[in-house]
């Protein structure tokens, strides 16, 4: 995997290059929908590809072990061919999944003891076998197995987390460093650097994940509980520390809004479920604003769903048409919100790109929050 950065804004932190791995090259600041189970809900890959021009989509390692195992996955060759996706793929380890079965799991030195959330086995993480995983399942980018504490954690519990999470990061890259790819292409290992809200536990977190030189970085442990602000004062503080050369990729996160802040601060990668999950809820996001399309002002409003047109969705169905589907449960309107939210998603970080090259990125940011978060 290779990092080419293009420019710089002036102003601020914000940045932007060219990600290349051996499915594809990925242009940031990006946005990744995020495919759980191996699927973007609600979402044909056709779609992803053709409309909302994902670049890449994210997996998640619990989820894909337990159902459909990887067993199914090796013997198809990998996630890109038994999900039809040939573009790259990033997935998380299954570190946040695991630690939030607080009633099901048990964390030691050796790993996370856990039940499934399917049918109760029990089974055991460890940063070695996750490692493992991740190899059959065959993601382009893959995730250090770590604890993600509770963002209001009080400071001892957050230093003895960082530890644990510091030493499994050691026996991950071990392992990963000791295996090779399954399916001919080249994976790569990000760490991920925790500390909650300490300043100090994230300084030492980023400057252990830095030693390892990884060709790559995630910060984790951020939109779990803590104010906003102290979620971007954690991003300024690790991004000091990161290499400037290598890719940065903020999990989890998150609105429209943190996604611009943390541009600005200097993140390039971003995924968050809030877009589909929000979407089948009946929140769209649009360059107007924000819309609970199950409000009866749009029962007989025949414009649109968004006027800039972001997918196909937009220009063939319309506000009003939208809501009837909705309110009568219909599957058809969680796919239109999710391709339409998707496809906004996209379009946000890629016009992010767009004035960083054009050196304005902080005038258009400032206009650009202000308006797609208002509520309409």
């Amino acid at each position: 995997m290779n990092y080419t950065l293009l420019a710089k804004d002036k102003h601020s932190e914000a940045r932007c290059g060219l990600l290349t791995t051996d499915h594809g090259t990925i242009e940031t600041p990006i946005f990744m929908p995020v495919g759980t189970v191996g699927t973007v809900k609600a979402v044909h890959a056709r779609e992803l590809k053709e409309d909302i021009q994902a670049q890449i989509i994210l997996g998640n390692t619990y989820h894909l072990y337990l159902r459909p195992g990887t067993d199914v996955l090796q013997a198809a060759g990998g996630l890109h061919k038994f999900n039809a996706w040939d573009r790259p793929i990033l997935t998380d380890s299954g570190g946040f999944q695991v630690f939030s079965l607080t009633d099901s799991r048990k964390i030691t030195e050796e790993g996370v003891t856990f039940r499934s959330h399917i049918d109760g086995s029990k089974h055991l993480f460890t940063p070695e076998n996750v490692m493992d995983v991740q190899r059959r399942i065959g993601a382009d980018i893959v995730m250090a197995f770590d604890e993600c504490p509770p963002g209001q954690s009080d400071y001892a519990y957050a230093k003895k987390s960082l530890e644990l999470t510091q030493r499994w990061l050691e026996r991950c890259v071990k392992r990963f460093d000791a295996t090779e790819p399954l399916y001919g292409y080249r994976q790569s290992l990000f760490p991920i650097v925790q500390g909650c809200v300490y300043e100090d536990l994230r300084e030492r977190a980023a400057e252990h994940a830095v030693s390892l030189e990884r060709e790559g970085y995630a910060i984790g442990g951020l939109a779990v509980g803590e104010p906003a602000e102290s979620m971007y004062a954690m991003i300024e503080v690790v991004n000091r520390i990161l290499p400037k050369d290598k890719p940065r990729y903020l999990m989890g996160v998150g609105t429209p809004e943190n996604i611009l802040e943390a541009i600005a601060l200097g993140v390039d990668m971003f995924d968050c479920v809030m877009p589909t999950r929000n979407g089948r809820n009946g929140m769209l996001f649009t360059t107007e604003g924000v819309i609970n399309i199950k409000n009866k002002k749009w029962e007989k409003d025949f414009s649109p769903i968004d006027p800039l047109a972001l997918s196909f969705v937009d220009k063939d169905y319309s506000k009003a048409y939208l809501r009837h589907l909705i309110k009568a449960d219909e599957i058809l309107g969680l796919q239109i919100c999710s391709i339409h939210n998707l496809s906004f998603y996209l379009w946000l970080v890629k016009e992010a790109r767009k004035h960083i090259l054009e050196g304005d990125f902080l005038a258009w940011k400032a206009k650009t929050v202000k308006k797609v978060t208002t509520r309409l």
